[in-house]
């Protein structure tokens, strides 16, 4: 905990550090990163999935000199996985073969729906949404993530386990 200079009050420590997040879907990935300081994140891309979605990401994640990949959970709304959240997992273990950085899950529900939402508000037609609907749902998985560890001070999500580079 590091206490405030202005208010003498307690707050969580925050990493400094550059992290991308991902969303991932069954036809789609969407990439998002902040900066070091973790104020402001910002669309990245939308990669077709399979297309080299994962040499990509971590290529980005060594371009940027990342400290963490956060990957969206879609956990069901009663907090159980499906089919969607297994595939999640399966992509973020590939991840952590390729990078040398924590891959974090992180509850993503209702990103996409937020992300739609947001981009209506901003006057984009819904026949543009899906073009960008994927980075936007990414912009929102990191800036939740940041919130959750800003206010608690504890690393967000699920950490995966890394395996040895193959």
């Amino acid at each position: 905990m590091l206490r405030s200079k202005r208010f003498g009050a307690l707050l969580p420590e925050f990493r400094v550090g550059v992290r991308i997040s991902v969303d991932v879907g069954m036809a789609r990935v969407g990439v998002a990163k902040c900066d070091s300081a973790g104020i402001l994140a910002t669309p990245i891309a939308t990669l077709a999935r399979g297309k080299n979605d994962l040499g990509q990401v971590a290529q980005w994640v060594r371009e940027f000199s990342a400290i963490e990949v956060i990957v969206g959970l879609p956990l069901n709304m009663d907090g159980s996985e499906g089919k969607s959240a297994k595939e999640c997992r399966r992509w973020a273990r590939r991840l952590a073969k390729r990078v040398d950085v924590p891959i974090r899950m992180f509850d993503e529900r209702m990103s996409t729906v937020t992300a739609h939402r947001q981009l209506h508000e901003a006057g984009r037609a819904e026949i543009s949404h899906r073009a960008v609907v994927d980075q936007a749902a990414a912009v929102v998985i990191l800036e939740s993530a940041l919130q959750f560890e800003k206010n608690t001070g504890r690393e967000p999500g699920e950490l995966i386990e890394r395996t040895p580079h193959v």
